[in-house]
């Protein structure tokens, strides 16, 4: 049992990791219909901008962390949206995807040729210990993630639902068209939502690093459990975007630990397999309907 209960929170903990990115990947969809292939490689690269700010500025870690958030929301939020989504979501899906794919090749050996290939070591946000619960060794840094990760759903939350600012978001994703004429400026609105994307992978970037340190491949691993959490939570809900995250991270955990580490990679894939064909549009999606 106590075994048990330690891969529980364990994979809980990673779940809120793919979690806070599958809801940036939602978010994107929604207001601008952007699949950012790409996403994974902004998880990785927040990390690297504070180890780079702490290497050749010789600041502090928590300056540095500021750095990072900084350079991530005109990088990752502003440049990103002018430079690639812009010229290219009018030309259509297809492009925008080829574009981001080539965005998180270019990010990946960036950081390999330009910093390390090497896997860095990361300051953790608190001090690393363990916790002793029913006979289960719990780190404080999966309690951690966890209560961070739920406070940052939570004010999410109030901004989407509680804000007028938050439903001015929600208006222009639902219909673009009919927000311009309500007076809501929906080029800002995207915008936005392209800034909270670039926060929520910053934090959870400085949430992972710590545990797996920071690496050039790390991207490999996050963007693909985030795309596939959204998409077994459901792409058009942020709960859902949340659900997945939790469910992935939680299945993929127990089935490495009770059935077999080697195909821990697989279970990702068979967990998205078997909810499509159950619901396709995911465990809290809800079905949209088009007229023809």
């Amino acid at each position: 049992m106590a075994a048990f209960i330690q891969l529980f929170v364990s994979g809980l903990a990673t779940g809120a990791i793919y979690a806070l990115v599958a809801v940036g990947f939602m978010l994107l969809w929604q207001t601008s219909q952007t699949i950012n292939f790409a996403q994974g490689e902004f998880v990785m690269i927040p990390a690297f901008f504070v180890l780079w700010a702490i290497r050749f500025l010789g600041i502090d870690f928590w300056p540095a962390v500021g750095i990072g958030v900084i350079v991530s929301l005109i990088i990752l939020g502003f440049l990103f949206k002018r430079m690639i989504v812009d010229p290219m979501i009018k030309h259509g899906v297809l492009p925008m995807v080829i574009s981001t794919i080539a965005l998180s090749i270019f990010l990946k050996e960036m950081v390999k040729d330009f910093y390390s290939s090497q896997a860095q070591p990361f300051p953790g946000l608190i001090p690393s210990s363990d916790l002793n619960f029913f006979g289960a060794v719990i780190s404080t840094q999966n309690i951690f993630i966890l209560i961070i990760a739920s406070l940052t759903v939570v004010a999410l939350n109030f901004l989407l639902n509680g804000t007028r600012l938050g439903r001015a978001m929600q208006a222009t994703a639902q219909n673009p068209t009919v927000a311009r004429i309500l007076g809501i400026p929906v080029e800002r609105m995207i915008l936005y939502t392209f800034l909270i994307n670039a926060a929520l992978v910053a934090l959870a970037s400085f949430l992972i690093s710590p545990i797996y340190l920071a690496k050039f491949t790390n991207g490999d691993v996050l963007g693909l459990a985030a795309f596939i959490a959204a998409i077994v939570g459901g792409f058009n809900q942020v709960r859902g975007a949340i659900v997945g995250g939790l469910v992935l991270g939680v299945t993929e955990n127990l089935a490495a630990a009770y059935i077999s580490a080697q195909y821990r990679g697989a279970i990702p894939l068979i967990l998205l397999i078997v909810v499509i064909l159950w619901r396709p549009h995911g465990l809290m999606g809800r079905a949209e309907e088009r007229t023809v």
